[in-house]
């Protein structure tokens, strides 16, 4: 998450300003107008007084305000003619609701409380779900990045990938909060997504276990060559922490040069993205340039402190965003870093978050953000000085453990599966979506050499070791990885 979570707890207020009217209201209308007051201005007074049996309330209201007139009046109406009795909490945050979609922003978003509380435990040290970071595009919950290690990326969930439903409810129209709700659960429970992926009419039915997601960001290894592999996962409050330690130890082993990898990175804070920058931005060279409404940019530039000034390349796939944007831009303008990979994912604007009196957040966008050199990618991303493509079978659909693939089945599962066995080098014959006697075969090979019972058909155990063998593949395959190694090793 991008944010910066600023909780602002109390409401300023001011004086008065000669230039007010008082107006009479209905209680119910108070209601609103206190509360819209609230959250549109400082400027509050309130008098109650009592003629009667009737309570009356008189509240001082800027002139500036009765562009909300039009509200009010939408509400009275509502309150008093409705067939049914309105639900005024429910009103109130759907009219907020309602001015966050006319920002037709999708990283701005209101969220009530219970949608909040589950916003905030994403900076928590672990949080149950699935492991992907979603967004709302297009009034569709799109992935933009599975967790490294979570049930999610596990699954087989990718990134772009639209999820369409959860158990059964469609996401259409759904904000990314919303969507969060649903997705997330009690470790150890199923949930089912139906996912469209690409541009395949066919869709995938995918039941994942929710589990207990760590947030650790930093992983890394170093082998005899040397050449530090360190991932970032996303840029959390710890994130600097944790990779200036692997840093520290790597480079008392003898480091000599750094791949630094962001795939599938959905960004974080935009202060984390900023430390880590400056451990290899020579002091006094821009790191990002900061644009608000108005105003030139601030253009943000590196510090002293400890550097690492070893050669270094940076990988990025359509899943980095943000904060991993803000890192492989300021590397690669202000560093010399090499970028190899995907072009990323395209998400140039800053947000901050608000945490309102009644628990809710206002989460909106207060700004972009440019690379060094003054680029805005939002939208186009970064695109890297070495493309290099996946390969094919990265992308290969999810083959549900559910279902039991045999002789005689016609499936887009068993054409999956086929092509699984296929990049595992087991001859399948056809690749198609019927399962034949070359079919049975293969499997009955994968299975002797996993040690599985050898039945010839796919489901269960032989399912999980088939997405198990594919995935250690495509690690000890990484192509880049070995793109990047490449290019140090010239140095």
């Amino acid at each position: 998450m991008e944010e910066q979570n600023q909780q602002e707890k109390e409401i300023q207020q001011e004086q008065v300003k000669p230039a007010t009217r008082f107006i009479r209201l209905k209680p119910f209308t108070f209601i609103m107008m206190m509360f819209l007051t609230i959250l549109f201005t400082s400027v509050l007074t309130i008098f109650a007084l009592t003629f009667g049996d009737e309570k009356v309330v008189e509240v001082a209201v800027p002139v500036e305000r009765e562009e909300f007139s039009q509200l009010y009046d939408a509400y009275d109406e509502l309150k008093e003619k409705y067939y049914t009795e309105i639900d005024d909490e429910k009103i109130i945050h759907g009219a907020i609701n309602g001015m966050f979609d006319a920002l037709d922003d999708p990283y701005s978003d209101y969220m009530e409380k219970e949608e909040a509380e589950q916003f905030n435990s994403d900076l928590s040290s672990s949080f149950q779900g699935i492991g992907a970071e979603i967004q709302e595009r297009n009034g569709n919950i799109v992935v933009v990045s599975p967790i490294k290690n979570s049930p999610a990326e596990k699954a087989g969930l990718l990134p772009e990938d639209i999820i369409l439903s959860v158990d059964g409810q469609s996401l259409q129209g759904m904000s990314a909060t919303e969507a969060v709700l649903l997705i997330r659960g009690q470790k150890g429970t199923p949930v089912n997504l139906t996912i469209k992926r690409g541009e395949s009419d066919e869709l995938i039915e995918m039941t994942i276990i929710r589990d207990e997601i760590p947030i650790e960001t930093v992983y890394g290894e170093m082998g005899e060559d040397k050449i530090a592999h360190i991932q970032i996962t996303s840029f959390s409050d710890k994130t600097y922490e944790e990779l200036l330690k692997i840093l520290e130890q790597f480079e008392a082993e003898g480091m000599k040069s750094i791949i630094l990898d962001v795939r599938q990175n959905p960004g974080g804070y935009l202060n984390a993205a900023i430390e880590i920058s400056n451990l290899f931005i020579e002091e006094g060279k821009p790191i990002v340039q900061l644009q608000g409404r108005k105003g030139e940019p601030e253009v943000v530039l590196s510090e002293g402190g400890k550097k690492y000034k070893f050669p270094i390349v940076v990988l990025i796939d359509n899943g980095s965003a943000s904060a991993s944007e803000i890192l492989a831009g300021a590397l690669k303008e202000s560093a010399n870093a090499k970028i190899v990979g995907l072009n990323s994912f395209g998400k140039g604007t800053v947000q901050t978050v608000t945490e309102m009196p009644d628990g809710s957040n206002l989460k909106y966008t207060t700004g972009k953000w440019l690379t060094p050199k003054g680029n805005w990618i939002h939208e186009k991303g970064i695109k890297p000085d070495v493309e290099v493509p996946y390969p094919e079978y990265m992308s290969i659909a999810y083959v549900d453990p559910k279902n039991e693939l045999q002789k005689g089945v016609v499936s887009n599962y068993v054409k999956a599966a086929e092509q699984m066995l296929d990049a595992l080098g087991y001859s399948v014959g056809t690749i198609d979506t019927t399962f034949d006697a070359a079919t049975e075969a293969a499997v009955l090979q994968f299975q002797k050499d996993k040690g599985l019972e050898r039945t010839g058909k796919i489901s269960g155990d032989t399912t999980y070791e088939l997405m198990d063998a594919l995935r250690e593949k495509i690690e000890k395959e990484d192509p880049h990885i070995l793109k990047a190694k490449e290019l140090l090793q010239v140095q």
